[in-house]
């Protein structure tokens, strides 16, 4: 199979928590050499606070004035600064279930490792397995995980947003075809 030329160089990679928007995202910038900008490590602040919606909107500014990026994340209070100056979103829409097993391995690997997030943050295993609880990351999947597939493609209907390209993956297997497929453009600089 030919390699894909991939012109975009602005791009945002969306999907529910635990999809993986940030590992590809990540990918992308190795791949296409865009800077990786995940919103998660520029809105938690140590000790699991968070940066106001003004100041986080400003960060989310600075950070796309460049012209070359890869931004993982969901943010809608900072939607209207990043998607006008997008070129492309590429949409995790997996199935529920992989997306609840990656999180789940996700979450247990972060803690048994002991991983730092954002700054000196670290997974908390007990309020993540409290799904009733709003500090849960499993109630929030699956809180948004329904909203998510009935508001993007509303959102990528909008006029404001027909600028960008939608890449639209409903299976991981569909999303590292592509990606192995994935050719740099060769003419940045």
């Amino acid at each position: 199979m030919e390699s894909l030329k991939f012109p975009y160089q602005r791009l945002i990679v969306v999907g529910t928590t635990g999809s993986g928007k940030s590992t590809l995202a990540e990918q992308l910038s190795q791949r296409l050499s865009l800077e990786f900008i995940e919103l998660d490590a520029l809105h938690w602040l140590p000790n699991w606070e968070h940066l106001s919606d003004e100041a986080f909107r400003i960060r989310v500014e600075e950070v796309t004035r460049a012209p070359r990026w890869v931004i993982a994340g969901n943010y809608s209070v900072a939607r209207d600064v990043s998607w006008p100056r997008a070129e492309a979103i590429i949409w995790l829409d997996y199935p529920l279930w992989t997306i609840f097993w990656r999180l789940w391995r996700r979450t247990w690997q972060r803690w048994w490792n002991q991983e730092t997030l954002w700054g000196t943050n670290r997974e908390r295993l007990w309020p993540q397995f409290k799904i009733w609880s709003e500090d849960s990351l499993f109630n929030w999947l699956f809180k948004t995980y329904w909203r998510r597939k009935r508001e993007y493609p509303q959102l990528f209907a909008q006029p404001k947003y027909s600028h960008l390209k939608v890449i639209h993956f409903e299976t991981p297997q569909e999303t590292k075809a592509w990606l192995q497929n994935l050719a740099p453009k060769t003419d940045h600089v």
